[in-house]
């Protein structure tokens, strides 16, 4: 039996791909021409394995090919090893291999592979086949390489390619430790039936696998998660439907931009969640004028303004929850206070769905350096919570490290945040629980330190100890003047 492979060795593997196109085109181009193929070796290895055990089981030949054995069919002519035997023009026969892939399974594959390799400068034809050979010298199927370990190699793809791209590329991609906060959050528990989790700016589908990941330790997130998501981008969204299956889930990404076209719905409403989580990007223009007599009814509380979305993507998440639904939304701290934002607010702490404001450090983004945050909505609060909202303050040095370019939260900053969140806990300097009465005596500001004393405390002085110092300095200083007065006299200087 083959030694299991990795996650170091796997992403080595899969970070030669780019060393192999290095200088043919730019780094910012590098995910549209490497994750289709990562994806394509993926899906055959497994194709192929799968058909090797169905064939085991059931004699036949052509039966093994059903796709009841398979989540994707590949037609013989466009298997992974026909592309290998490619003399010349592979950069043609990928992109029939992907045309033809995308016949045999439109409901899945359905304008996922945006990319054409024939036009790709730089990119010839020997290329192309020293990053297929190179492909070929591991089998990526899922039948051999855990999911975790598969999805999270190409994940961390994703990572460099997106620190590649700067700040277009932090557009689609949310740090790491910031999503396994969210999830740790959120929580994601056994229900009676399947648990609906929905992300209305989706990325590269990073929220949604951490939540499967998280629900992995108590389920099986394939057969009883719901996964959705929603990009505006239509070169991200199918890294999101690639990522998905390379973690061996189940999900529905669709591109279209949430706010002025959402996707997700039922019998002429927002389809209802679960679980609600994302994060929109900070303060952006949105469609506004397009939205106004929303047949959704999604901005009852009022029109956010045409260069901030933040709250026009905070009530449309909280309409795309149901009665019991939670939610975990990443936000910019002027969320929490702006004056003319009052009145978004008031109703959703009138109507008790806020439960924790959690304040994070700055420069957690690769492409934005101001202080982030994480608003917590809960439509169904414990008893014991009702009638309050609990504020975390975490943006100081005990929960976060300085990395070379950014600030990074550390394993044990995240593991605090989260027993304070679920023990409800008040901490000087770190955490408190507050009344609602008071927040309304603050006109519905929420504001962190309105309610959290975020100074840094003074050190105390003994006085004693200091005035002892001082009279050790006192000498010193005479000793040293009575040593200059020597020197002086003996060069004869008055």
């Amino acid at each position: 039996m083959a030694k299991e492979i990795t996650e170091e060795e796997l992403r080595d593997h899969l970070f030669k791909c780019a060393d192999i196109i290095r200088d043919r085109v730019d780094p910012t181009d590098y995910k549209t021409y490497i994750l289709p193929v990562v994806f394509y070796k993926a899906i055959d290895d497994t194709y192929q394995d799968r058909y090797e055990e169905a064939l085991e089981e059931t004699g036949d030949e052509e039966l093994a090919k059903d796709q009841a054995f398979h989540d994707f069919q590949i037609p013989e002519d466009y298997r992974y090893e026909k592309a290998l035997e490619q003399t010349e023009n592979v950069d043609q026969f990928l992109n029939e291999a992907f045309d033809a892939l995308e016949s045999e399974n439109p409901e899945k594959l359905e304008n996922i592979f945006r990319v054409n390799f024939v036009n790709a400068d730089g990119i010839d034809h020997d290329t192309l086949h020293r990053m297929l050979e190179h492909l070929n010298t591991k089998n990526m199927s899922l039948q051999r390489v855990k999911p975790d370990i598969l999805g999270e190699a190409y994940m961390d793809l994703v990572r460099d390619f997106a620190e590649s791209e700067g700040k277009d590329g932090g557009q689609f991609f949310t740090p790491q430790e910031m999503v396994q906060l969210m999830a740790d959050v959120l929580n994601p528990e056994n229900g009676d039936g399947t648990i609906k989790i929905y992300d209305p700016t989706v990325g590269s589908a990073g929220m949604l696998v951490e939540m499967a990941e998280h629900y992995r330790e108590i389920g099986d997130p394939k057969k009883d998660l719901l996964l959705k998501g929603q990009e505006i981008n239509p070169g991200i969204a199918p890294i999101a439907r690639m990522n998905l299956f390379l973690h061996d889930l189940d999900g529905e990404i669709t591109r279209e931009d949430s706010l002025a076209n959402p996707q997700f719905t039922e019998n002429g409403k927002l389809e209802k969640f679960d679980y609600v989580l994302a994060n929109p990007p900070f303060s952006a223009d949105w469609q506004k004028d397009a939205c106004q007599d929303d047949k959704y009814n999604r901005f009852d509380w009022g029109m956010a303004r045409a260069d901030r979305a933040d709250y026009a993507f905070i009530q449309h998440m909280i309409k795309s929850l149901n009665e019991e639904g939670k939610m975990a939304c990443v936000i910019p701290h002027g969320v929490l206070f702006r004056k003319h934002e009052s009145k978004f607010r008031e109703p959703m702490l009138e109507n008790d769905m806020v439960e924790a404001v959690i304040g994070l450090p700055e420069n957690l983004f690769q492409n934005n350096s101001i202080p982030s945050g994480i608003l917590i909505v809960n439509k169904d609060k414990p008893e014991e919570r009702e009638g309050q909202v609990q504020f975390i303050h975490a943006a100081d040095e005990n929960f976060y490290e300085e990395l070379s370019n950014q600030n990074k939260l550390t394993e044990d900053g995240i593991k605090e945040i989260v027993e304070k969140y679920r023990n409800w806990e008040t901490e000087e300097r770190v955490s408190r629980v507050v009344d609602l009465e008071e927040i309304r005596e603050n006109d519905y500001n929420l504001n962190i330190a309105l309610y959290v004393d975020t100074t840094q405390p003074e050190e105390n002085i003994e006085v004693a100890e200091e005035l002892e110092k001082l009279k050790e300095l006192q000498s010193e200083r005479e000793e040293i003047e009575n040593q200059m007065q020597e020197h002086m006299e003996a060069l004869n200087y008055e």
